[in-house]
């Protein structure tokens, strides 16, 4: 797997995006769909780094992490951490504390791989505990999945896809000349 797997969109120096500023907790609802993008290929990059790294088995990080937004969270969680603990203006002691509270991260990361059915080669929706007068959950059955990079594109292009879908019809139920929703 090479960093062509993962592309990223150019930086436009001519945009009037605003350049990234310091590093702040990641609201995964709130998310535009270009961050949401963004933010789940950078994520990507960490993630893949550290389970080489740290050679850390799929019971910790399974191939198919980015499709369950439990472990998608713990994963940010664990990416912000150590953006900070590793920022130059820390004390010299921050990463021992990160080192520690990675150790409790893969705790907490096995017990949700073993509850959320992703597995090395294969995937299913995690399992939801049905309220009185829901209705049953869709197909549970294991999918088989032949290639994790294509499938990380395929699926986080979806999720961009739908967020945009969701921004035009906000956008498009606005009053323009009072900025309500019509």
């Amino acid at each position: 797997m090479n960093d062509d797997d993962f592309p990223i969109p150019e930086w436009d120096e001519d945009s009037d995006v605003d350049v990234p500023g310091p590093i702040h907790p990641i609201n995964w609802w709130l998310l535009t769909a270009e961050e949401l993008q963004t933010e789940f290929y950078e994520l990507n990059r960490f993630v893949d780094e550290l389970r080489h790294e740290r050679g850390l088995p799929v019971s910790v990080i399974p191939p198919f992490w980015h499709r369950h937004w439990e472990l998608v969270r713990e994963l940010s969680a664990l990416h912000l951490h150590y953006l900070v603990c590793h920022d130059g203006e820390q004390s010299g002691s921050a990463p021992m504390g990160w080192e520690r509270d990675f150790e409790d991260s893969c705790r907490r990361l096995r017990d949700k791989v073993a509850a959320c059915g992703t597995r090395g080669d294969s995937d299913r929706p995690t399992r939801q505990s049905i309220w009185p007068g829901e209705d049953e959950p869709p197909n549970q059955i294991p999918v088989v999945l032949d290639n994790r990079a294509k499938d990380f594109v395929a699926y986080v292009s979806s999720l961009v896809t739908e967020r945009k879908q969701r921004e035009e019809a906000f956008y498009a139920s606005l009053d323009l000349r009072t900025g309500e929703l019509a």
